[in-house]
C-alpha cells in the first residue's frame, strides 16, 4: 500500500503493510521510546522507517536505536516526506512498517 498522503486531522500514524492507524501515540513528545513501537514491532518488521516530522524535530534516543538494533530490526529515520519514500521504495522487498509524525 503506497503511502504520502495523510488527512491533517491527525498527527502520528503507524503504517504497516496492509493498513494506516492514526491511533499510534507517543510516551514523550517529541522523544520516541521503546514503548512507543509496541504496535509497529508486533508484525514483526525487518525494516522500521521513522517520519521525524517535517522539520526532523522528533528525537530517537541512544537507548531506542540500541533496543531495534538487539532485535535485528534496521532503522531508517528521516523527514517525514523521505520517510513516506523509503516505505514505498522498500515496502514490496522487505517486511517494513513506518511510524509517521506529520507535524514539525
Amino acid at each position: 500500500m503506497p503511502v504520502g498522503l495523510f488527512p491533517l486531522s491527525h498527527p502520528l500514524y503507524s503504517v504497516f503493510p496492509d493498513k494506516i492507524d492514526s491511533n499510534w501515540r507517543r510516551k514523550e513528545g517529541h522523544s520516541l521510546c521503546p514503548e512507543d513501537l509496541k504496535a509497529l514491532l508486533e508484525a514483526k518488521p525487518e525494516l522500521l522507517i521513522i517520519g521525524l516530522g517535517a522539520s526532523s524535530c522528533m528525537n530517537i534516543p541512544e537507548t531506542t536505536k540500541d533496543f531495534l538494533m538487539k532485535k535485528g530490526i534496521e532503522l531508517i529515520a528521516t523527514d517525514t516526506k523521505t520517510a513516506c519514500d523509503e516505505f514505498n521504495r522498500h515496502c514490496k522487498a522487505k517486511k517494513v512498517v513506518a511510524g509517521l509524525h506529520l507535524t514539525c
